[in-house]
């Protein structure tokens, strides 16, 4: 019989939370509280604060990588655990706005929540470039999921060897998941409704 390691032990955990998160917000969307007859005002106060955090998520991974790269383990840890958290902390913030708000629609000029033709001709091809940034941002964040948890778990088992193998892949796309959530906040907060 075959002992279970640490990491055999998180494999599980990890693949559920890794498909249920993305389900679980997916379905979110599809209804607002509202909907159900909770009465609850809008948290348009939320975006500027957790594209903030991703902004920070960015520094602190930048921030990681440089105390590793140097030698640092304690504050490398420190950090990533960090990241981690600010991470958590947009997805509950990015959930709880969704359930209470309307989506914006880039070009949305007159916040109805249509894209006329005026509307679209208005922000011409940028409109493109915001939805391929959003669009890798999306389907990149849901694979940032299980990618960081891995690396996480390889860490604490003490495998640094594949840790650091599957950080070198990690990193970059976490760090372009967290800069581009910014990006992303940039280019729609002129069509939030006011």
């Amino acid at each position: 019989m075959e002992i279970p390691t640490a990491e055999n032990k998180y494999n599980k955990l990890i693949i559920a939370v890794s498909i249920i998160i993305p389900i679980v917000v997916a379905l979110l969307f599809s209804f607002k509280l509202k909907d159900f007859g909770i009465d609850v005002e809008p948290l348009r106060f939320l975006p500027p604060i957790y594209a903030s955090i991703n902004g920070l998520t960015a520094i602190i991974l930048v921030s990681a990588v440089w105390c590793i790269k140097n030698g640092n383990r304690v504050v490398h840890e420190r950090l990533m655990k960090t990241a981690i958290a600010c991470s958590l902390a947009f997805l509950v913030m990015y959930v709880a706005y969704h359930l209470t708000t309307e989506s914006a629609k880039f070009g949305d000029t007159n916040y109805d929540g249509v894209l006329d033709a005026t509307e679209k001709s208005a922000v011409g091809s940028l409109r493109w470039v915001y939805l391929f940034i959003l669009i890798t941002h999306i389907v990149l964040s849901v694979a940032i999921i299980p990618m960081v948890l891995f690396t996480y778990v390889r860490a604490l088992a003490k495998r640094f060897d594949k840790h650091k193998k599957l950080a070198r892949i990690t990193f970059p796309i976490w760090l372009y998941v967290a800069v581009t959530g910014v990006v992303v906040y940039l280019m729609i907060s002129p069509y939030y409704a006011q």
